[in-house]
């Protein structure tokens, strides 16, 4: 067998694509199981008055969306560190240890190191996350027809470990308690580690460079640029810390709320300004502002699975069926399960289709889903009244948000590689994860300033904000699609 045909022979290994897309989709798998097993439970173990910290139900919801924005906000670090220090590779594996040692903190009985854990899983999580999506899009050529099947098909390897991880901490929490519960999370994401660096020959050296490294010219820049950032950072804390009349988990939110705003802000000037990014690059860049906006609303709706979704689960819904009782952790599998089963169908779709529906559509799809499941929400309240909600309505809403997602987010993913200027592919990335950071920074406001607002009211108030800004993108979706197709 030639060369040439015992590389066409390995490339087919993995449902048609690279062999490395299996090494990652496996590393995803269980990086998963374990940031979503952990995420299952958090808000209950916060608001637990017994055996966990009890925070009252709003600021609770409030943590757990700031954790969530965090990791996503801590992206920001994973794709500089990816593009300019270690490359992509290396920043993965240093993220995933970060991220077992936080899971171990969790497992021990201790307030100051339940926190200490949260941080250490948003912070490994922020250095793992964007650079193994990055490493999928470093499998293909820009212009491969394949690319967004392999993207689809990684997300049914993030919805593998999702879907199993609830039940498995579900069932662990309520036998064994909370501290059991997160272990498990840690032997996940060791499983990750795993997988990774067994797999390393068959991403045959992709990542294994930075990009854009950091020069002897550039270091006194970044001092300057770090020590910026460390002032602002200081000045935001104190700040909030100051409104909220001393410290606490409420000034935190506060603060990381207002990076989230602020930081995408930055990135997209700098990336608009930036002497390394072409004019064509640039055109590009401005095409991804409307898509990037219809994401963060997408993920304000989607990521409150773990937050406001989870209390109308745990408070406000029948958790017997048949005789058979459920837990509130339950309904955050039925994303993941409609995800496995419908992600190779939209694989198949994208190739089908090719150019004939734009990002800009497939954006705008996935944001009206999101809002049209909140509309369901808001109506199954208040059918149920004072009563007990029946769990078909989470069912039904959890359903349609996938639909949606599928039409946005593996999309995104791929977009973002496609978009990204040669000389920002991780930090492109990492914007691309500042999306949900502030979409849950938004709900981290939201949930506290309508507290005692009925969920009706709520639920029904954001569909329609929902829905309004994706009947707008529909209109720019011919714009977006111009300034996307810009040649370099």
């Amino acid at each position: 067998m030639s060369v040439t045909q015992q590389s066409a022979a390995e490339e087919k290994s993995f449902f048609g694509h690279p062999r490395g897309l299996m090494t990652l989709f496996t590393t995803e798998l269980w990086e998963r199981f374990s940031y979503y097993g952990m995420r299952a439970i958090l808000l209950l173990y916060l608001t637990d008055k017994a055996h966990g910290l009890g925070l009252g139900q709003s600021l609770g919801e409030a943590v757990v969306s700031i954790y969530g924005a965090s990791v996503y906000l801590l992206s920001v670090l994973g794709g500089w560190f990816a593009d300019r220090v270690f490359g992509a590779r290396r920043t993965v594996l240093y993220g995933g240890v970060v991220i077992v040692s936080g899971h171990l903190c969790l497992a021990l009985p201790a307030e100051g190191l339940a926190y200490l854990g949260i941080a250490l899983v948003a912070l490994g999580t922020g250095l793992l996350k964007p650079n193994v999506s990055t490493m999928v899009g470093t499998l293909y050529d820009k212009d491969d027809s394949r690319r967004d099947s392999a993207f689809s098909i990684f997300y049914m390897g993030i919805n593998l470990g999702s879907f199993a991880a609830p039940f498995v901490v579900g069932f662990l929490r309520s036998h064994f308690g909370f501290h059991v519960a997160f272990a498990a999370a840690a032997v996940g994401m060791t499983l990750a580690l795993v997988a990774y660096v067994l797999g390393r020959r068959t991403l045959e050296g992709r990542g294994d460079t930075p990009p854009n490294p950091l020069t002897a010219e550039d270091r006194p820049t970044m001092v300057r640029i770090a020590v910026a950032v460390v002032a602002l950072l200081a000045i935001i804390f104190t700040y909030s810390a100051w409104r909220s009349g001393g410290l606490g988990p409420k000034p935190v939110v506060d603060a990381i709320s207002y990076l989230c705003f602020l930081a995408p802000i930055a990135y997209f000037t700098m990336l608009l300004r930036s002497p390394l990014v072409t004019p064509e690059e640039r055109q590009r860049v401005r095409a991804y502002i409307p898509l990037f906006i219809a994401a963060m609303l997408f993920f304000m709706v989607f990521e409150q699975a773990a937050t406001t979704l989870t209390t109308f689960a745990a408070d406000r819904t029948e958790l017997s069926v048949l005789g058979i009782s459920i837990t509130p952790e339950f309904f955050q599998s039925i994303n993941p399960f409609a995800i496995i089963l419908l992600a190779p169908v939209f694989a198949v779709i994208w190739i089908k289709l090719g150019d004939r529906v734009s990002i800009g559509q497939k954006f705008a799809t996935g944001l009206l889903l999101a809002g049209l499941s909140f509309a369901v929400m808001a109506l199954g309240s208040s059918v149920a009244g004072n009563a007990l909600a029946s769990p078909l309505w989470l069912v039904v809403v959890y359903l349609v948000q996938t639909l949606g997602e599928l039409f946005l987010s593996p999309v995104g993913l791929a977009a973002t590689t496609v978009l990204a200027p040669r000389a920002f592919t991780s930090q492109m990335m990492a914007l691309w994860f500042l999306a949900p950071a502030a979409g849950q920074a938004i709900t981290a406001q939201l949930v506290q300033a309508t507290e005692g607002a009925s969920d009706t009211a709520y639920f029904g108030g954001l569909a329609i904000v929902t829905i309004a800004f994706a009947v707008i993108l529909y209109f720019l979706s011919p714009w977006i699609r111009r300034h996307a197709h810009a040649r370099s």
